[in-house]
């Protein structure tokens, strides 16, 4: 099932909340405030399936000229806007004004709905549409499908949906859950009995219950104690979902709009961005100098100042590279969209991308800096490399690799690798032919899918010390060298995801199960074989008095992995320190005779000859004794 977010757009009482109670049967204005005057203030969201049963979270964003700020933190995550224009009235401004900031934050799927076509006739409702035709012509809304609808009676609404699940089908493209999960908030409130819980929709990445995430700009470590999606109680919610989270160790009071939900360190605060910045055609007004804005990115909205880089002014239809300086931090990634609005009047004016989210104060007309952004514009080799490296996340890539797919020198190769490491895209392993990259994304997505793995077998044998290694290689990353897993699990492990005991992994905070039915066995092992004494018993003969033999088997193996038991032969145990008694007694008897024989070995000890020999080969094991020739003779290993 695709998760799907589909948002409306349009001007006050065209009827967008009206069509998404046709859709969805629920009332999207919360506030009484709202349902008082008729008209949505702050964002509202439902829900509905379409008839593939795709699930379609629905957001109802404010027409009103002065809850714009509520409609560009809507437009966050959306696939698909319905435009609703009422057929009674046609474009109005602020149909215009949303098509603009659709346009600046990179919408590309949109139907326009004529809502309202119970009210006018066939003609008139002709002449509005091709009104909307030539208003929206150059727009992303071009060639965009018309649905005739009535919210109010229904009519069209089959129709709507038909197109509604076509578009969203065929060309939404697919959301990328393995790269860090990334939450803008657009609300946060308190419950009785749960605590801070915030809402928003997830843009990239999964969140899982019980992960340790990071609330930006405030700087908080945020426990997830359990996710909402639609309502409904789940342990991981992905990109494309609108959710709602429980956090703990965060109040309401210090979190505000604006806010990300993100990995500790996966992101930075900042009050400078640099950006390429377009003005409107049909801005009214010129950009210049130090002018004061309203900007828009994510959910925030902040106030800052645009200090021009290349340019005096940059006019209608115009463009230019601006640092952006805020009057308050907020945090956000190369690549976000954003609006910027006039400080006064409140007038859009404009938008474009981030091109820098922690840059240094630049000074105007700087031929190198102008540069460093153009590169960054255009995608410099450091995007190119990153991107090979993020396709080779299952199996590593080596920087030999990376300079014959990008024709670049292997100083170059080498360099974009240590920016990529140095801003934590990337991680790299040296090794004795070359150098291996991983995305710092596959790695993530490794620490869950270990993580999983071992949880799961550690509940299934809580009697084993973890995954042999070279299992969860096998079974998970295939792709990988073994040698170069091995620099996996040095990283998972440094980093605290995993812990090694031997050749096993286990999650960090795993310990052996010892419990009544490890004692029991236990005991049965240890006292069968101290009864025994050199007259050995074998393991298979033992009653485990109705424990299963897997699990006396892990019981087995722990005593012999914290020693208190050694494997003197196949399917023969004894206690160590019977053994470490022998060691004494044999070292000291090839003192006074540089050779002994089996038959000595079995009269010192008292047993049979069956028992002798594999005591003497313990000892050449462990480098006590080695063979002169004869079988049945052994002389001291030194």
């Amino acid at each position: 099932m695709k998760n799907i977010i589909i948002g409306t757009a349009g001007h006050i009482d065209h009827g967008k909340t009206t069509l998404i109670k046709a859709l969805t049967g629920r009332n999207t204005d919360r506030w009484e405030e709202e349902q008082r005057r008729g008209i949505t203030i702050d964002l509202g969201f439902t829900y509905f399936d379409l008839p593939n049963g795709d699930r379609a979270g629905i957001i109802d964003v404010p027409g009103h000229e002065k809850f714009i700020n509520n409609m560009v933190a809507g437009v966050v995550g959306m696939d698909l806007v319905l435009l609703v224009v009422a057929a009674d009235e046609g474009i109005m401004p602020q149909t215009r004004e949303h098509v603009d900031i659709l346009h600046l934050l990179g919408i590309e799927k949109s139907i326009i709905v004529l809502n309202k076509c119970d009210l006018v006739d066939e003609e008139w409702l002709e002449l509005v549409e091709e009104e909307i035709r030539e208003e929206l012509q150059g727009t992303f809304l071009e060639h965009a499908p018309v649905a005739k609808v009535s919210a109010a009676t229904g009519e069209g609404l089959t129709e709507l949906t038909g197109i509604m699940e076509r578009m969203t089908r065929d060309e939404v493209v697919p959301k990328d859950i393995h790269t860090i999960p990334r939450l803008p908030i657009d609300r946060a409130f308190t419950l009785s009995g749960f605590g801070t819980v915030i809402t928003g929709t997830l843009v990239t990445g999964t969140i899982t219950k019980e992960d340790t995430l990071q609330m930006y700009p405030v700087g908080k470590p945020c426990k997830i104690r359990s996710i909402q999606v639609h309502g409904q109680d789940v342990k991981e919610c992905f990109a494309g979902q609108r959710v709602a989270i429980n956090l703990s160790n965060v109040k309401k009071r210090e979190i505000k709009r604006g806010c990300v939900l993100a990995p500790p360190d996966s992101m930075k605060e900042t009050d400078l961005l640099d950006v390429r910045l377009d003005v409107l055609e049909s801005s009214m007004r010129v950009l210049t100098h130090h002018a004061r804005l309203h900007l828009f990115t994510g959910t925030s909205e902040v106030l800052c100042r645009a200090v021009l880089l290349d340019a005096d002014e940059i006019g209608p239809g115009e463009s230019g590279y601006v640092q952006l300086r805020l009057e308050e931090s907020i945090a956000v990634r190369r690549g976000d969209k954003f609006v910027v609005r006039f400080y006064s009047p409140m007038e859009t004016i404009g938008g474009g991308v981030v091109l820098e989210p922690n840059p240094g104060v630049k000074k105007r007309f700087r031929e190198d800096a102008i540069e460093e952004l153009r590169r960054k514009e255009s995608g410099s080799s450091v995007d190119v490399i990153e991107l090979h490296v993020k396709e080779h996340g299952q199996s590593m890539i080596t920087l030999a690799e990376l300079a014959k797919l990008t024709a670049l020198s292997m100083e170059e190769v080498q360099k974009d690798v240590k920016e990529l490491e140095g801003s934590g895209m990337a991680y790299s392993f040296a090794m004795r032919k070359d150098t291996y990259v991983w995305h710092a994304d596959a790695a993530r997505e490794a620490s869950k899918v270990i993580g999983r793995a071992l949880a799961a077998y550690e509940e299934k044998h809580p009697y084993r010390y973890g995954m042999k290694k070279a299992e969860v290689q096998m079974t998970y990353f295939q792709k990988m060298k073994p040698n170069v897993f091995d620099k996996v699990v040095e990283l998972l492990e440094a980093d605290g995801h995993l812990k090694r005991v031997d050749e096993f992994l286990c999650t960090p905070e795993f310990g052996v199960r010892k419990d009544k039915t490890y004692d029991k066995v236990a005991g049965l092992i240890t006292g069968a074989v101290e009864k025994a004494r050199y007259d050995f018993v074998r393991y298979t003969d033992m009653d485990m008095k109705g424990t299963s033999r897997e699990i006396s088997d892990d019981i087995l193996n722990i005593l012999l992995e914290e020693e208190q038991l050694v494997k003197v032969a196949e399917d023969t145990y004894t206690l160590k320190s019977y053994m470490d008694e022998a060691r004494e007694i044999i070292s000291g008897k090839l003192r006074e005779n540089p050779v002994i024989t089996i038959a000595e070995v079995r009269d010192i000890f008292g047993t049979s000859r069956k028992s002798a020999k594999p005591i003497l080969e313990y000892m050449d094991s462990i480098r006590v004794t080695k063979k002169t020739g004869a079988e049945s003779e052994r002389v001291a290993y030194e």
